[in-house]
C-alpha cells in the first residue's frame, strides 16, 4: 500500500502527514500537485490523501476551489472507482465540497478558532478507548439534515465522535459543536473517510503522543 499525499495552494499539513507516513508508520508515499491529473500509478488498495490547511486561501468557503482542481477531478473518479481517500481538516471540507462525503462543515459554534487537544473514539466500538488527537480549524463544526443523520447512523458511517478523556460523549467534550459529537464519517462504500483532528500530528515518540498511529490502523491497518 502507498500514499499519496496532495499539495494545493495553502496546504499546510501536507509535510506533516508525509513525515507521518514516512517516517513514523513507515509508508511509501508520493506527493501529488494540484494541477496535474495522472494518478494511474495508483491501484485501488493504495490512499489519496488530501491534509490539512487553507486550499486556495479558503475564499468563497473551505474547499470550495479545491474541488475543481484538476487533481481533485482525478481523486474524485478514483474514488467512485473504489480507492481509497483520506481527508483530514481542510481536506474533509474538500471531500464534503465534492461530493464524496454527505453534509457541511460550518463555522464552529463558538465562533472561534480552535487548536488544541481533544478526545475522540471509534464511534462502532462498544465502550471505546479514547484518542488524544490534535485540532486546528475554525470551521471543523459537522452539520447535515436529519435525513443525512439518520443514514449515517443506520449505515455506520460515523467512524469517529468527539467524548471526553473517560470516552463519555458529552456537550462538553464537543470542542466545535458539531451535530451528534461527529468528529470523522465515511461513505457508504467505506474507501472515503474525513475527519477534522489531525492524526498525523500524534504519531511520533519524540512529541509524547502516538494515539494516531491507532487511527492510521484503524482505517488502513497499518501501525
Amino acid at each position: 500500500m502507498k500514499f499519496g499525499v496532495v499539495v494545493f495552494p495553502g496546504s499546510n499539513c501536507d509535510q506533516d502527514m508525509i513525515d507521518a507516513l514516512e517516517q513514523d508508520l513507515k509508508q511509501e508515499v508520493i506527493r501529488l500537485w494540484h494541477k496535474d491529473r495522472d494518478i494511474s500509478h495508483f491501484g485501488l488498495e493504495d490512499c489519496i490523501v488530501l491534509p490539512g490547511g487553507f486550499s486556495y486561501g479558503d475564499y468563497l468557503r473551505c474547499g470550495a476551489i479545491a474541488r475543481f482542481s484538476p487533481m481533485m477531478q482525478s481523486v474524485i473518479e478514483f474514488a467512485n472507482q473504489g480507492g481509497k481517500v483520506l481527508g483530514v481538516c481542510n481536506g474533509f471540507q474538500i471531500l464534503c465540497e465534492s461530493g464524496l462525503l454527505p453534509g457541511v462543515l460550518l463555522r464552529n459554534s463558538q465562533q472561534q478558532f480552535a487548536c488544541k487537544n481533544i478526545f475522540m473514539k471509534e464511534a462502532a466500538a462498544e465502550g471505546g478507548q479514547p484518542l488524544m488527537i490534535p485540532i486546528a480549524h475554525g470551521e471543523g463544526r459537522y452539520f447535515a439534515n436529519d435525513r443525512t443523520l439518520e443514514e449515517l447512523e443506520l449505515h455506520r458511517q460515523i467512524i469517529y465522535r468527539y467524548c471526553d478523556e473517560k470516552g463519555h460523549i458529552t456537550p462538553a467534550s464537543n470542542p466545535n459543536g458539531a451535530m451528534h459529537n461527529i468528529a470523522g464519517i465515511c461513505n457508504r462504500e467505506r474507501n472515503v473517510f474525513g475527519m477534522m483532528p489531525h492524526p498525523e500530528r500524534a504519531c511520533s515518540i519524540t512529541l509524547g503522543n502516538t494515539d494516531g498511529r491507532s487511527v492510521f490502523n484503524h482505517l488502513f491497518g497499518i501501525n
